[in-house]
């Protein structure tokens, strides 16, 4: 018997979910269950041929107990070892490679000295910056964000250079991108499950959390081709099996402003029936996929193109 395990943290509707569609379609030598974990040994098995994992960007416990399975076999969705090593900033650089448009964006060191560190420690770091590059590059308004985690935390609508340093000096010891304002006439929300299965939703972020899967916007045949294009190409080069992508589209241009979401929402309450069943549907029949190709003490991971590419010494891009 081949098990399929959901490691979740205060989500319900997706996670039930998940696991009654994959058991009611009563695959032979298939079955779903939310993880347990009792122990965790080095070196030795989970138990599990696939993981969905939902949760361990928050718990580390969960991100070690994710690299000891997938060291054993465990197909992990997502590969623990890349989501470790990827953040926001990366995924803007890649994509200024792989003809993806992005805003305008530049990382920025922390307000404050990280823990352990002295104004010693940034020899190398000029100051003070060259602010006025900086805003020439990426003009205003502007948003500044965390370069690494998710969700709308720390993230803020900067008008002006005193604007900027008066927010700055509240990021503390996060590190922070500036990023160019994209004044856009339509927004999408669009899930890439499998590197191979998108759904394109109307989102409007500049609603209330709770409406902003009511837009209804219509794009063309060919603008959704075109927007599928440039999700499966994120997605084929960062590696990521469950993964959002949000496209802000401005005289017909579609800008990936956030990519790095391999946890995103899937709550019932806030995606809505339609898109909750697609992919409660989508990320069943991939696990599934998955826990019958998978192979006993094998790496059975997904690997981007970019570290493919890497690891074989083939041009990036």
């Amino acid at each position: 018997m081949k098990k399929i395990g959901i490691l979740f943290g205060q989500e319900r509707s997706f996670p039930t979910a998940f696991v009654e569609r994959i058991n009611s379609k009563n695959i032979p030598g298939i079955m779903a269950e939310p993880v347990k974990i009792d122990k965790v040994i080095q070196g030795v098995s989970s138990g599990y041929a696939v993981i969905l994992d939902r949760i361990s960007q928050d718990v580390p416990f969960y991100r070690a107990f994710l690299k000891n399975a997938a060291l054993c076999g465990t197909a992990v969705i997502n590969n623990p070892f890349w989501w470790s090593a990827d953040e926001k900033f990366f995924n803007n650089c890649l994509s200024t490679k792989i003809d993806v448009p992005v805003p305008k964006t530049v990382i920025l060191p922390s307000k404050d000295l990280p823990v352990d560190t002295s104004e010693v420690s940034f020899s190398n770091l000029a100051y003070p910056l060259d602010w006025e590059g900086i805003f020439d590059y990426v003009g205003f308004p502007a948003y500044m964000k965390p370069f690494a985690g998710g969700g709308w935390k720390n993230v803020y609508k900067l008008t002006d250079m005193a604007d900027f340093f008066q927010k700055h000096a509240e990021t503390k010891e996060l590190v922070m991108m500036l990023q160019e304002e994209i004044i856009f006439e339509e927004y999408y929300r669009c899930y890439c499950i499998g590197g191979k299965h998108v759904k394109i939703m109307s989102y409007e972020p500049r609603n209330p959390h709770h409406l902003r899967y009511v837009a209804d916007f219509k794009p063309s045949e060919a603008r959704l081709k075109l927007m599928t294009d440039i999700v499966l190409r994120i997605n084929k080069y960062l590696g990521y099996d469950f993964n959002t992508v949000e496209l802000a589209l401005k005289d017909g241009i579609p800008y990936a402003i956030d990519f790095c979401n391999p946890a995103p929402d899937a709550d019932l309450k806030s995606v809505g029936q339609e898109n909750f069943d697609w992919v409660v549907e989508a990320a069943a029949n991939f696990a599934i996929e998955k826990a019958q190709s998978q192979v006993e003490n094998a790496d059975n991971l997904t690997w981007g193109e970019y570290i493919k590419r890497s690891a074989s010494g083939k041009k990036l891009y």
